[in-house]
């Protein structure tokens, strides 16, 4: 029978703790010399360093992009074989799933089942309950245009789509809809950008043509927050801090809010005689931010918006390219660039060399949406 403390036998863990040092040096070089040891060890080290390569390879989000194509030789939309409207990313390229709509401008999902997908496009928002099988038009004859579509994430029967004259809500997944404009101006309430806040059931900001309006109580009413002479074209909350928001414009710049959106200052070092067209997070560093310009190109901060520098050398176009939509991907950091009627480039070293992405040669990307991956 096995007794304890038997003096330091060199051949259990209890034992090996109590040896003394002169026994200590002589035990670990022995141990380390042993084939079975090194064996094990290495087994460790590759079943190890294979995890994380498998973790770091996996995606956790899928990208959905809004894309139109147009060769200048044909009517967008016309029946020539192409594809236009929603396109999933997948090993292979992008993907066209559901209908074939000559302009699809904005994406939006349901949290609670990623197959549910709302699109705003010309002739108004379509859904999809199927993962783009079929697809329903669930706006009325006078609910067109829509330039943006949100769901409310902690209430997400609750959606809301932006107009050339207004705002529509439905509080029933897309089945009903009503004007819900109390507090907009009677002029002045082109909707450029509808956002949902995450953090707060609805709270909600719209970018209009007269500044930036919000919401706290589901749309019941709105009260201004911003006044801009001209179109705020884009609204983004941070994902690390959610009373950060950053807005950007078609002739008044950049602007930063820092208490959720009640409050709101310029950001001085982005230039604002020309239009902005979206700002960017990255969803793994608090400070790097990117903006898409028509006359600007593409601009990169590192440094929360204090400084920013173009990054849009090797992009297509002369001088300036003109970037009509950027992103930054949540799960490695890859920049986006959407140069209009010149397709989609991705970039792995911040904007210092570009890369066309395959299957988006020649189209213009209107939105890009990352939806969270929930099965296997």
């Amino acid at each position: 029978m096995q007794t304890t403390g038997h003096g330091g036998c060199a051949s259990c863990a209890d034992c090996t703790l109590r040896l003394q040092p002169a026994q200590r040096r002589n035990f670990f070089p022995m141990m380390r010399s042993s084939p079975m040891f090194r064996l094990l060890l290495g087994g460790a080290l590759s079943a190890v360093l294979g995890l994380l390569a498998t973790r770091a390879a996996a995606a956790s989000h899928d990208l959905y992009v809004c894309a139109a194509f147009n060769n200048g030789s044909r009517v967008m939309g016309s029946n020539d074989g192409s594809s236009n409207g929603v396109f999933v990313r997948t090993p292979e390229g992008f993907r066209h799933i559901g209908i074939n709509y000559p302009l699809a401008i904005s994406a939006t999902f349901d949290p609670r089942d990623a197959k549910v997908f709302y699109v705003a496009c010309l002739s108004g928002v379509l859904r999809t309950l199927d993962g783009g099988k079929t697809w329903r038009l669930v706006t009325g004859w006078d609910e067109t245009e829509p330039k943006s579509v949100a769901v409310d994430l902690l209430k997400p029967d609750h959606v809301y789509t932006g107009l050339p004259d207004g705002i529509v809500v439905s509080r029933d997944r897309g089945q009903t809809w009503q004007r819900r404009e109390r507090g907009l101006p009677e002029r002045g309430k082109y909707t450029q950008v509808v956002r949902a806040d995450r953090t707060r059931q609805g709270r909600v900001m719209i970018g209009c043509e007269t500044g930036i309006y919000l919401t706290e109580n589901g749309a019941d009413s709105w009260k201004r927050v911003l006044a801009t002479a001209e179109t705020v074209n884009d609204l983004q909350q941070s994902p690390h801090d959610p009373r950060l928001w950053i807005a950007v414009t078609q002739s008044a710049g950049a602007l930063i809010s820092r208490d959720g959106g009640a409050t709101w200052k310029q950001l001085a070092s982005v230039p604002s005689a020309k239009a902005l067209y979206n700002v960017a997070f990255d969803a793994r560093e608090p400070g790097r931010l990117a903006i898409a310009s028509w006359n600007y190109g593409l601009l990169l901060s590192a440094d929360g918006g204090v400084t920013w520098t173009p990054r849009h050398a090797g992009l297509p176009g002369e001088g300036s390219p003109r970037v009509w939509r950027t992103a930054i991907d949540p799960d490695n950091g890859q920049l986006f660039a959407a140069v209009f009627g010149q397709g989609l480039h991705v970039s792995s070293d911040s904007g210092l060399t570009w890369r066309p992405v395959p299957g988006m040669e020649g189209g213009s990307v209107q939105t890009f949406t990352f939806v969270p991956r929930t099965g296997p």
